[in-house]
């Protein structure tokens, strides 16, 4: 009997420790883009290169200061999405994701599912919901199918 992860299973675990890289203080996500069965970007949530993580700022996370709700506001944030910050990744690095899977911790909100559909995702596996029907919606009017591993 073979008890290896499957390829769904092994790749997820590499997001969820990439998530462990994460700055944010509300949630930690972690994303990782594969094509054909390779990795070619990682990302997870936290500030931009060179400034300060919500964590080492006297203000602290703003939107938890205001008590905005999950899901809501996300201009406010100070931080990248993981899978913002796995598609720049691949960008810097000169990587096209077209036809990719991105394995993320938790569903993309609308903003970045916007951004997968544009950069030619064409699968995205998650462990765990977020509350963003709206996101639901365009991926699903896209053609991309959303697999929902659970815990």
């Amino acid at each position: 009997m073979d008890n290896r992860p499957s390829w769904d299973e092994y790749f997820m675990e590499m997001a969820v420790l990439t998530a462990r890289r994460s700055t944010c203080l509300r949630r930690k996500v972690g994303a990782v883009i594969v094509q054909n069965k390779h990795i070619v970007a990682t990302g997870y949530n936290g500030a931009p290169r060179n400034l300060k993580h919500c964590g080492e700022r006297e203000e602290g996370c703003l939107r938890e200061a205001l008590g905005v709700p999950s899901g809501e506001k996300h201009e406010l944030c100070r931080a990248l999405h993981a899978e913002q910050n796995a598609i720049i990744q691949a960008a810097t690095l000169g990587q096209s994701i077209e036809g990719a899977t991105i394995y993320v911790t938790n569903q993309p909100c609308v903003i970045c599912a916007k951004m997968l559909i544009n950069a030619g995702i064409s699968r995205i596996v998650v462990k765990e919901g977020y509350p963003d029907e709206l996101a639901v919606e365009i991926l699903e009017e896209a053609g991309i199918k959303i697999v929902v591993m659970g815990n």
